[in-house]
């Protein structure tokens, strides 16, 4: 099956992008380099095509009750205009996907899903919404998405809409923003680690606010930025990826994010065997890993003490940031001491680490 374009695909091409196939779409890696696009989200402003996302309107009397089932995190305690960081989980406890949630009222709701898990989801969630009073609708197709990211986004952005920014705080959202003759949605979210924000609208508006941004933008130095830098930027900010940090088989404990699991609500999908792990104690768990050499350490990576697997690492890179050699891994729980010195197993080759916060970033 050959690769989908976003309705920004033409611009990419127009604009040097280098496109590849990512999780069945075609994106740019980069434009000018993945340090340099990094850099510029970091101290300045840059602007991602994010139209791969999923989106799936939860509509209905009982929508509350059906999204505080099918996910960990708890939706009643969010207020109208918030977006919750949640999880889709298995019976096993392992993580499905984790997404975000607008929530419009107890009766409406946005879910966000990963790119390359939108089908999966969709299949899955698909199987509980029978027994619910709710409609749910993949809009995936009807939606473009940009993310703009960096200190100066919020100049960049103010300059493209006539609504006062200041008005949307962290992990908020503002709907039915008119903008010639489009209805955009402005959400102050990103996964970058700065401040910024995304903007959700049909597939034409979408060419109309990325042409216009990019026309603003001149006056900041804005620059475009492709999947190379949206992947180190939030692996520096400690951000997880499903697939990395994530996966069917890792538990929302071992991953560190126990903060977007809500034992006290209802039954929900997963949460006997939650519990069970929250009790015994999670035997793997994620945390941050530092090279004491220069090699780079990679996904995938085994790590070893004494000649035996204690675990891999998950994500690692150079840090354009930090400039240290740095990697997320999922380690054996009683190895997972900060200090710990461990083997990294580079090409055959054993290379020494220490087990570090994974908090890389202030």
């Amino acid at each position: 099956m050959s690769a989908k374009k976003t309705p920004l695909y033409d611009r990419h091409i127009a604009a040097g992008g280098n496109v590849v196939d990512y999780a069945g779409w075609m994106l740019p890696v980069d434009y000018v380099g993945l340090k340099e696009e990094h850099k510029a989200v970091r101290e300045n402003v840059g602007l991602f095509d994010v139209s791969h996302m999923g989106e799936f309107d939860v509509k209905g009397k009982e929508a509350l009750k059906f999204l505080n089932y099918v996910c960990s995190n708890d939706f009643s305690k969010a207020a109208d205009g918030q977006i919750v960081y949640t999880m889709l989980c298995n019976e096993n406890g392992g993580i499905i996907d984790d997404l975000l949630v607008y929530k419009y009222n107890n009766e409406h709701f946005l879910m966000v899903p990963n790119a390359a898990n939108t089908e999966k989801d969709y299949n899955h969630l698909i199987k509980y919404v029978k027994d619910y009073d709710v409609e749910f609708n993949n809009l995936s197709d009807n939606v473009g998405e940009v993310a703009i990211q960096g200190p100066n986004s919020q100049k960049v952005l103010q300059k493209l809409v006539d609504f006062d920014l200041d008005q949307i705080k962290y992990y908020h959202f503002v709907d039915d923003i008119d903008y010639k003759g489009y209805k955009l949605l402005i959400s102050r979210t990103g996964y970058t680690g700065e401040d910024g924000f995304e903007v959700y609208t049909s597939p034409e508006g979408i060419q109309q606010v990325w042409d216009d941004l990019l026309e603003i933008g001149k006056e900041f130095e804005l620059q475009l930025c492709g999947l190379g830098c949206r992947d180190t930027l939030r692996f520096e900010a400690s951000m997880p990826l499903y697939g990395n940090e994530m996966g069917d088989d890792i538990s929302p404990l071992e991953a560190g994010l126990k903060f977007a699991v809500k034992f006290d609500k209802d039954d929900f999908i997963g949460k006997a065997a939650l519990e069970k792990e929250l009790a015994e104690g999670p035997k793997r768990k994620i945390i941050g890993l530092e090279m004491e050499d220069k090699r780079i350490p990679r996904h995938g990576y085994e790590i070893q003490k004494d000649g035996k697997t204690i675990g891999v690492i998950t994500t690692g890179y150079l840090s354009p940031t930090l400039n240290r050699r740095l990697a997320n891994v999922l380690i054996d729980i009683d190895e997972a001491v900060i200090g710990n010195e461990v083997d990294v197993i580079i090409r055959n080759k054993v290379s020494k680490a220490k087990i570090i916060s994974k908090k890389f970033m202030k």
